[in-house]
């Protein structure tokens, strides 16, 4: 199988310098330094002292395959200054844990050690995912602290709110790691839909003959849920309007949850108003049963016969608004893509249609698709949908601004 990490996400080939900071949240950070490297990252980790006592450096340096470091006096480097050599020619500098003696040193200025050092004297972005105990948060001393830094350009990332180590719940949780990398890849994604509002649909619809069977299809939903994650990344509002799957909600995302065409309809019309762009990536059943029964229907030798009427095509009435929003198709065709895809596109009005064979590409997590737009058609190479995914959002980021406004 090809490799496309390197397309995947945009951290692959950056240097991003991790800092972690004394806490029991540390440890995560010793999966997070795996995560960004196994995404394409070039990890270099500095601890604090107090740091060391929850992870040892040599953890680090096994996971990252950079040496770690503590000390300002430590280690070799060209110049015997690591605090500026580490700091130069790196992405991004992220402190995970932060703990909230850290970051008041960062907003007094003060530089005692290897890692405060590093971030006075840093010529990159400084972000910040705090941890520590909800009275701490809330403390204004710590809140004061927050307020310059932010007011400096720093970036805070989190913190969560649920269960902490002492026992106590509430706002103060380190983000978990996977939700850290989310949001190094939201900072380094050009935000070509900031400001923008987007609508999509994702997964099957469900059409209930009895409370235990019903029509439905085979869609995962993950072409939907990849794209409303790079709508989120490149900084559009996103409302996810997802069929029954098992997929967790993107980051950033707000995810309605329905079964039916009618109930996918219904939430649709409802989110719509204001929408800058509709995406209809859901496998909308095009047929529901005239009734569906109270109980559940007993099985017997007798042959059994259902009415089917259509179901509404949501796509189509969107588009049809007097004021509709970009409206983006997709097309699943078993045979005869490009008559049938840009059928479809011409039938709907629609400025733009991704269509793909069955055969390439339903409930994988790779693809191969062709884009059609009032120019022709734009086939992509076969790559993970998460790839697929950020090219249709620079195609239609390219479109917007000839499109009228809703």
């Amino acid at each position: 199988m090809t490799d496309y990490t390197h397309v995947i996400d945009g951290l692959h080939g950056r240097k991003i310098v991790l800092g972690v900071t004394g806490g029991i949240a540390a440890y995560k950070a010793a999966e997070l330094t795996r995560r960004l490297k196994h995404i394409g990252a070039d990890v270099h980790v500095v601890l604090t002292e107090a740091g060391t006592r929850f992870v040892t450096p040599l953890t680090f340096q096994a996971l990252s395959g950079n040496p770690a470091w503590v000390g300002l006096w430590e280690g070799e480097t060209k110049n015997a200054m690591p605090h500026i050599s580490l700091g130069r020619g790196t992405d991004a500098l992220l402190v995970a844990p932060a703990s909230a003696g850290f970051i008041a040193k960062l907003a007094s200025g003060l530089a005692d050690d290897l890692l405060a050092t590093l971030c006075l004297a840093r010529d990159c972005p400084l972000l910040v995912a705090p941890a520590m105990n909800r009275q701490m948060w809330q403390n204004p001393a710590t809140q004061r602290n927050v307020a310059t830094l932010k007011a400096d350009g720093v970036t805070f990332l989190g913190p969560a709110e649920g269960e902490q180590a002492c026992g106590e719940t509430g706002l103060g949780r380190m983000l978990e790691p996977d939700a850290l990398c989310d949001a190094l890849l939201s900072f380094f994604t050009p935000k070509l839909l900031a400001g923008r509002k987007v609508v999509l649909t994702a997964g099957p619809t469900f059409e209930a003959i009895d409370p235990v069977r019903g029509i439905t299809n085979c869609s995962s939903g993950k072409m939907g849920y990849a794209l409303a994650t790079a709508c989120a990344r490149a900084g559009a509002k996103v409302i996810l309007i997802s069929g029954p799957v098992h997929l967790p909600t993107p980051a950033g995302v707000r995810r309605i949850n329905t079964l039916s065409a009618l109930s996918m309809r219904d939430a649709v019309l409802e989110a719509i108003p204001g929408a800058d762009v509709f995406i209809a990536v859901a496998a909308v059943a095009d047929y529901r049963p005239v009734v569906s029964s109270e109980h559940k229907i007993k099985k017997s030798d007798a042959a059994i016969h259902f009415e089917l009427v259509p179901n509404p095509d949501i796509l189509a009435e969107i588009a049809a608004q007097p004021k509709a929003p970009f409206c983006v198709g997709f097309a699943a065709e078993s045979r005869e893509l490009d008559n049938y895809a840009e059928g479809k596109r011409r039938a709907k009005r629609l400025p733009m249609l991704v269509g793909n064979l069955l055969e390439d590409g339903l409930g994988g997590n790779e693809n191969t698709v062709v884009i059609y737009d009032n120019e022709g058609r734009h086939p992509l190479p076969r790559a993970p949908k998460t790839f697929i995914a950020r090219q249709i959002v620079e195609h239609i980021a390219r479109l917007l601004p000839s499109f009228p406004s809703p």
